[in-house]
């Protein structure tokens, strides 16, 4: 059964992907601007602009173009970029992965501390913790990840100046060798601790800074389940057993609560591939979502469509593998899913 749910996730997973890519291609083709015109600047001639158009083959039918753009695809090639001058593969090669790691370190922070947070707020209800708690993450849902941003960037590299403001590692020290692309991770393959000291240092303002609604988040939707699930019945079965309020509410009262968690969190994670580009633009962090917000000025239509077509299948990945980890958690889940 389980073989059959993923099978038939991943099939609708490919065809929204199919859909994505259609309406981003069409869509960008539909935007305001003349993306030759504005590769060529104001002093471009009539003549030049309409060679450019037919170089890029923008004077072709959409149906035609996306016809060959989905071929070109189909063999690796997402074409050139206008905005960088380069494949638009190897641009996406070279600033996901500074995306990547800044969203793997803030689902870091908001697993590690939304959820315990959460599980204590939810069992002591109405208590110093459960009073703090909602403040805390209140004020993380309500304040924009930028302001978070200049904030930390003011305090901890201005004012008592111990961390790094830009980039992802400081100026001389070398990047490690290339493995995942993830600093942190490559440099542990390679042993070279002073740089992942210094990655570390740079991913923690930014890191945090993303991550601040999602921990706010998590905390809220944590403590209303886990505070919900400790009014049910079996909750008191478990009490009345004997078992320790600590397996209580870790083992009893979260797995049940996790599931509409798990669900938030899941899209939480996807939205960060693109909303990222507030965090990265402060600390100017190389990533793929400042990349895309420039291409889309610049109108790029391949490193447009490139760029969102990532972000749209990681979209999608995320949200399988949410569905496939609930129906874990949940198999009544899975099995209503079937039956349909």
């Amino acid at each position: 059964m389980l073989r059959r749910y993923i099978i038939r996730r991943s099939i609708a997973a490919l065809i929204t992907l199919f859909g994505v890519s259609v309406l981003i291609f069409f869509l960008a083709r539909v935007m305001p601007g003349d993306p030759a015109m504005i590769a060529l600047g104001e002093t471009a001639t009539l003549e030049q602009i309409a060679n450019y158009r037919e170089r890029l083959g923008l004077n072709e039918p959409l149906l035609v173009q996306y016809v060959v753009y989905i071929t070109s695809v189909i063999h690796g090639d997402l074409g050139d970029s206008l905005y960088t001058h380069g494949a638009v593969l190897d641009d996406l090669a070279h600033t996901f992965p500074a995306t990547l790691e800044l969203i793997l370190f803030s689902t870091v922070l908001m697993i590690t501390i939304g959820i315990p947070l959460g599980v204590l707020a939810g069992r002591f209800r109405d208590g110093f913790i459960d009073n703090f708690t909602r403040v805390f993450s209140l004020l993380g849902v309500v304040t924009p990840s930028f302001v978070w941003a200049l904030f930390l960037m003011l305090v901890f590299a201005f004012y008592l100046d111990v961390l790094p403001a830009q980039g992802r590692l400081s100026e001389g020290v070398e990047p490690p060798a290339f493995v995942t692309g993830l600093y942190l991770v490559d440099s542990i393959v390679a042993g070279d601790w002073a740089t992942f000291r210094d990655a570390s240092a740079h991913i923690v303002m930014p890191g945090t800074a993303l991550a601040m609604a999602s921990v706010g988040q998590t905390t809220r939707m944590t403590r209303a389940n886990v505070g919900e699930s400790f009014d049910k019945t079996y909750i008191e079965f478990a009490r009345a057993y004997g078992f320790k309020g600590f397996r209580t509410a870790a083992v009893y009262a979260l797995r049940p609560a996790l599931i509409p968690v798990l669900t938030i969190m899941g899209l939480d994670i996807a939205i960060k591939f693109g909303s990222a580009f507030l965090v990265e633009t402060v600390f100017s962090w190389p990533g793929m979502a400042r990349y895309g917000v420039q291409v889309i000025l610049f109108k790029d239509l391949n490193a447009i469509v490139g760029t969102v077509t990532i972000i749209g299948f990681f979209f999608i990945v995320i949200n399988l593998i949410v569905d496939i980890v609930v129906s874990f958690v949940d198999p009544r889940i899975r099995l209503g899913a079937l039956a349909q």
